[in-house]
């Protein structure tokens, strides 16, 4: 797929912050305000640090904004892995709603509707027909728990009557080279309660999945950058040997709401389509 944007995240009536001003793009760029801009330095660090180790073999220069391979120094044009997103917007808050971890709102409450909240699908790839959408793409509690081995259903599902499950929303597409991802977002009553879900990390039962462990090259990166960018994420993939597919898994906190993210594909899933998506949903959700 060709690639074309992934711009930040515009705040309600803010233009975006392109990585094209980033790097030197025509035209005077749009200063971001300070908070943004702290947290783009950040994100530009940690995406430095991923190209530094590398995946598969190819650059990996990617984040919340991407610039063009051709405008970055030293980056080889050769396509690197990387899928093509529209642009992303903030969501918008009700009226008098603050935005999640404001200094009113240090818990990170997401007052916008969770539809908003979801990473939208990259271009050319098609929706994913076996994920049971509900109105405003929610799904039940019994379509989310398909995804994980029947020992472990039960067990989920006690947690999340006493840790208070709100909603789970849910996307997912499948891309011509066969890479299958969904994404769920769980919002709970507090972050306390999302912060004990234990769906989403080592030791999670995923159906089919016999063995999974840290991704080497995302931990690689987390060790070489020295800013907070992504703090509490974890990013997983099946261990060697496997079936028929693999599956790699990303886990994004946020306040209330918990990020899952699963990606499968037969022969293997490539590591760059996975970072990529744990990188822009992290930002969509703060």
């Amino acid at each position: 797929m060709t690639e074309q944007t992934t711009g930040a995240p515009e705040a309600p009536g803010e233009p975006a912050v392109e990585a094209a001003e980033a790097v030197g793009a025509s035209g005077p760029p749009v200063p971001p305000a300070p908070k943004d801009r702290r947290r783009l330095r950040a994100v530009l660090r940690w995406t430095a640090a991923i190209l530094v180790f590398g995946a598969a073999g190819a650059g990996t220069a990617y984040g919340i904004t991407r610039p063009a391979r051709t405008e970055v120094p030293g980056l080889s044009t050769k396509d690197d892995g990387r899928w093509a997103y529209p642009v992303l917007a903030r969501p918008t808050p009700p009226p008098g709603a603050p935005l999640p971890f404001a200094p009113d709102n240090p818990d990170g409450i997401h007052y916008a509707d969770l539809t908003q909240l979801l990473l939208p699908a990259p271009q050319g790839s098609a929706p994913d027909a076996g994920l049971k959408l509900e109105k405003d793409s929610a799904v039940t509690v019994d379509t989310f728990l398909a995804e994980y081995e029947p020992s472990a259903r039960d067990k989920l599902r006690q947690q999340f009557d006493l840790d208070g499950l709100r909603q789970i929303a849910a996307r997912g597409w499948t891309t011509p080279d066969g890479t299958r991802t969904r994404i769920y977002l769980l919002r709970f009553h507090a972050s306390g309660f999302a912060d004990r879900f234990k769906g989403c990390g080592f030791g999670m039962e995923l159906n089919g999945v016999k063995g999974i462990d840290s991704d080497e090259v995302w931990g690689k990166a987390k060790a070489a950058q020295v800013s907070p960018a992504l703090e509490g994420v974890k990013v997983l993939a099946e261990t060697v040997p496997f079936g028929d597919e693999q599956t790699r898994v990303g886990c994004v906190p946020s306040g209330d709401v918990q990020a899952l993210i699963l990606q499968n594909r037969k022969g293997g899933a490539a590591a760059v389509p996975l970072h990529q998506a744990v990188i822009l949903q992290d930002q969509l959700l703060h």
